[in-house]
């Protein structure tokens, strides 16, 4: 991917919005039933910094957006979906992970070391790999986000953003609105696809008026019977009837 000066500017973009991101949502509080909170753009910041570096320095036709992360992710490894072969092998992305101000003993963080599968990430991961062969071509036109940057637990059990109450819904989807219209507003895309109704949702809300298209993929997540009966398959007809990709 070639690096101009408007490119890295625009990766620097990509860098400040997920700092200030990060800073918003550091005095927020989180009552029962979650037990822990991990934000990954504080512990996992230098392989995150290096996603945003490397492959968020050009504009893109289409930015995919997840909800937030996996605990074998993105929790991880700093990286969307961050299914680690994926991370390390595909993308070629590997960097001390630290651990959270309060860790999660059933949620432990293990870094690039944790030989744990995150099977959404496989799946989106290993679509984008097969389909386009080097991460290179991916990204040339595509890039990946989350709504959300942290991951919530109730103790051994993963809560996802949908489940918090409205008063802490609230001041968190304020936050997250700021930054994907700061992501949007650093890579232009053509099109919004969000990675499940949720993130649809939030993205149709968020950039009202942008004139970003929006779309929306089946999940990856093995929790989804439609997801376990062939993702790919689905997600690759999806896209095609939406127009965005031959």
């Amino acid at each position: 991917m070639e690096r101009t000066q408007e490119n890295e500017t625009r990766a620097g973009r990509l860098i400040a919005a997920a700092r200030e991101l990060s800073a918003a949502l550091a005095p927020m509080r989180f009552a029962p039933p979650v037990s822990h909170v991990y934000n990954p753009l504080d512990y996992a910041w230098a392989p995150h910094e290096q996603y945003l570096s490397r492959y968020g320095a050009s504009r893109k036709r289409v930015v995919f957006l997840g909800m937030n992360p996996g605990p074998f992710g993105m929790v991880q490894t700093g990286v969307p979906f961050g299914e680690i072969d994926a991370v390390r092998d595909w993308m070629g992305i590997a960097a001390a992970v630290d651990k959270p101000a309060a860790e999660n003993p059933k949620r432990p963080i293990e870094g690039f070391a944790c030989a744990r599968s995150e099977v959404s990430g496989r799946r989106l991961w290993g679509l984008f790999a097969q389909r386009f062969g080097r991460a290179e071509a991916f990204f040339a036109e595509h890039f990946v986000a989350n709504y959300c940057p942290l991951a919530f637990f109730d103790h051994g059990r993963n809560l996802t953003p949908d489940k918090l109450p409205a008063a802490e819904t609230v001041p968190l989807e304020a936050a997250c609105d700021a930054h994907l219209r700061a992501l949007v507003e650093a890579l232009e895309p053509k099109w919004l696809i969000g990675v499940g109704g949720f993130a649809e949702a939030r993205a149709a809300e968020a950039l009202a008026g942008t004139g970003v298209r929006i779309g929306r993929v089946l999940h990856p997540s093995p929790a989804s019977p439609a997801a376990n009966r062939g993702w790919a398959e689905a997600a690759e007809k999806q896209l095609r009837a939406l127009g965005i990709w031959d």
